[in-house]
């Protein structure tokens, strides 16, 4: 899949999602982060995508407890497909953010110098009222109400990130 076919080049803010397969984490947090866009009206200016480490699952769906879990609150996951993270999106990315510290050091080791070592950041990292737990939790290999929890961790975190991008965004005309 070719970068320039994910975001709108003329967007002021660009960032990635990151887990570990792009069918449970990352997904989740890209539809929440791309709904609060939505809702701001900041459409075009904030872009958004998500991604994996691994290949296990490119070209795949979301796992249907992901699915589930998004639309138990309303949200639309369905158009999701995974892909592979490319370390030569660092160029082009503001931001890369990772939900364990199994993904920032495998992120952090595929780029290439220390300005992009340094856009990769732990989501909860964001939100005051989670930091002291640094790692979302992988719901993978858990049940459909672990997805949920997940999912509402991943919600309140990407509300802290988005209100900490918003302002910057809001000012540039």
């Amino acid at each position: 899949m070719s970068f320039e076919r994910i975001f709108d080049e003329s967007a002021l803010f660009r960032l990635c999602f990151v887990c570990t397969g792009n069918i449970c984490r990352s997904p989740m947090a890209e539809v929440v982060f791309t709904d609060l866009i939505k809702r701001s009206g900041l459409e075009g200016r904030i872009a958004v995508m998500s991604a994996g480490t691994g290949d296990w699952h490119v070209g795949e769906r979301s796992d249907d407890r992901t699915l589930g879990a998004l639309a138990g609150r309303g949200y639309d996951g369905a158009q999701h497909r995974a892909k592979q993270f490319n370390p030569d999106w660092f160029a082009e990315l503001d931001l890369v953010v990772v939900f364990d510290h199994s993904q920032e050091r495998i992120l952090k080791a595929w780029a290439s110098n220390d300005h992009d070592r340094s856009k990769v950041q732990l989501l909860l990292s964001f939100d005051k009222d989670q930091s002291s737990q640094l790692d979302v939790p992988d719901p993978y290999y858990s049940d459909a109400a672990f997805f949920d929890q997940v999912l509402a961790s991943i919600e309140h975190a990407s509300s802290a990130l988005f209100h900490q991008i918003k302002p910057g965004i809001q000012g540039v005309k």
